[in-house]
């Protein structure tokens, strides 16, 4: 448990083997993808609302995290590793097909969308309003959201599943303006859904999922 800054900070170590880490962030956090521009987030809305503005090292779009609200697992492998693939495009499948397998026994009908990203006019914006290979689906809608970033030395998959999916804070985070922002509401009440289950839960049985 510690601040979305310090969590997103460790370094990438995956000498230490294949790794699962469940991380819990102290306050509320927006975390801005790689490459998001900084002026992406409302400084003012996030100051009044106490809201922590962080950049993390995998891609994607912005992730708002709650206390409580939401369960991350940051899988770590090294390129050696059995489950390590050269291509981008797959590199994400293994874990994707774990996490769908984890949902399925929790009682939630999952799937994997192995298919080319699926975009919008907000996925570069928000992470669960598009879908990338490897991210776990419930019919239409994005369930686990799941970002990488790679080294030579291995890679770190970061993963985030919602209690429940609601856009609302989040574009009230984002340096948009009202006219935008009532066009996100319309837009993002589908994309995405939540599983309101304990983190423990979830990560129990991830982890019984997860190939030897």
């Amino acid at each position: 448990m510690g601040s979305a800054t310090e969590l997103h900070e460790r370094p990438l170590d995956p000498g230490a083997g294949r790794r699962l880490e469940v991380l819990e962030v102290q306050r509320p956090a927006l975390v801005l993808g790689s490459t998001q521009a900084a002026s992406s987030a409302d400084p003012v809305a996030a100051t009044a609302t106490g809201v922590e503005v962080v950049r993390r090292r995998s891609g994607g779009g912005a992730v708002l995290l709650l206390p409580g609200r939401s369960t991350w697992v940051d899988v770590t492998i090294a390129r050696d590793d059995a489950l390590w693939e050269d291509d981008v495009a797959v590199a994400f499948h293994w874990l994707g097909r774990a996490w769908a397998t984890a949902v399925r026994r929790l009682g939630v009908d999952a799937d994997v969308h192995t298919g080319r990203p699926a975009e919008n006019a907000w996925s570069r914006q928000i992470c669960f309003a598009g879908l990338g290979a490897g991210e776990v689906i419930v019919g239409h809608r994005k369930l686990v959201g799941i970002s990488q970033r790679r080294t030579r030395e291995g890679a770190r998959f970061q993963c985030i599943v919602h209690r429940a999916w609601d856009p609302v804070p989040l574009l009230g985070l984002l340096a948009i303006d009202d006219l935008e922002r009532a066009y996100g509401l319309a837009q993002l009440a589908d994309v995405a859904t939540g599983l309101d289950l304990p983190s423990e839960q979830i990560v129990s049985a991830l982890v019984a999922a997860l190939p030897e």
